[in-house]
């Protein structure tokens, strides 16, 4: 049996650590809170571009640059977004698998793919394993949307410029706060789905006539760049509430197990205790045996 001095020290070292991890759950608790409204607020102005977006390119019939699929993609630019600290569980791990994955398809089908890291774990990561990186950004945990406006800037003068011909976002997605998912996001083109246009019930797209002061092809060219940096600024959002969320759950389960571990450390020091006194009383009693 152990000595129950050790013993308690261990304990206590456990405390602290206990104290630790409680507290940084309850920080990442708070942070989660104010990223999930930020996220949820944001959330119906981004998808409410979109439509706008492809209801202008379904029933204004025109058409942007930014939304035309080139004929044959060699070149692609791809962001992978990750955090800046570290003890978030499987946060940025699974982020960095997609991405290698992703990575090694597009090798395979002979496409040239240009990676753009955001946040000290990936830059360290993927410096580790010793790929060659084209852009890094280090970043707040709330970016402001004008820092994520100069990324989309890039991205959209390379893409017209024909530079590349596609650009993906690997970040984490916020479904729900049980539900997180690694995903790759095509920023450009610009994908628009059918179910993204606007329509009331029983409409058919023949009940749609619009007029447009100034022309379609001037609104299309304010509005399609805007999405595109919209879009953007979701994927950061996303992240930055994914981050805390698997912070938050990280930490709870540290929290929780240095309270069983310190339940456990007790159990022992008492019967490390229990089994000193023993010994010293049947020395005692041994002792006084012997003197009679």
């Amino acid at each position: 049996m152990a000595n129950a001095r050790a013993i308690l020290k261990r304990r206590k070292a456990v405390q602290n650590i206990h104290k630790i991890t409680r507290t940084m759950q309850l920080i990442a608790t708070a942070r989660f809170q104010k990223a999930f409204n930020r996220t949820v607020s944001a959330k119906p102005y981004t998808n409410k571009i979109r439509q706008l977006v492809a209801n202008l390119s379904r029933y204004g019939e025109v058409r942007h640059p930014l939304l035309s699929i080139p004929d044959q993609v060699t070149n692609i630019d791809l962001l992978i977004i990750t955090s800046n600290r570290g003890l978030c569980g499987g946060y940025n791990s699974n982020i960095l698998h997609t991405a290698q994955r992703f990575i090694e398809e597009r090798k395979k089908s002979g496409q040239h793919v240009s990676i753009d890291v955001v946040g000290k774990k990936g830059i360290s990561h993927l410096k580790f394993l010793g790929m060659d990186v084209e852009q890094t950004y280090l970043l707040a945990d709330e970016v402001p949307y004008r820092n994520v406006e100069q990324i989309a800037q890039r991205y959209i003068e390379r893409f017209s410029q024909e530079k590349i011909q596609a650009v993906a976002v690997a970040y984490m997605q916020f479904i729900s706060s049980s539900r997180q998912k690694p995903t790759i996001l095509q920023l450009l083109p610009m994908e628009i789905e059918e179910q993204e246009t606007i329509a009331k019930p029983g409409e058919t797209p023949e009940h749609y006539a619009y007029e447009f002061s100034p022309s379609a092809e001037e609104v299309m060219e304010e509005l399609v760049p805007e999405a595109v940096k919209v879009a953007l600024y979701q994927c950061f959002m996303d992240a930055n509430v994914s981050e805390e969320v698997a912070r938050m759950i990280s930490m709870k389960a540290a929290t929780d197990n240095s309270e069983e571990m310190i339940k456990h450390l007790t159990q022992q020091a008492n019967k490390a205790r229990q089994s000193q006194i023993t010994s010293e009383l049947s020395e005692l009693i041994g002792g006084a045996e012997a003197l009679k």
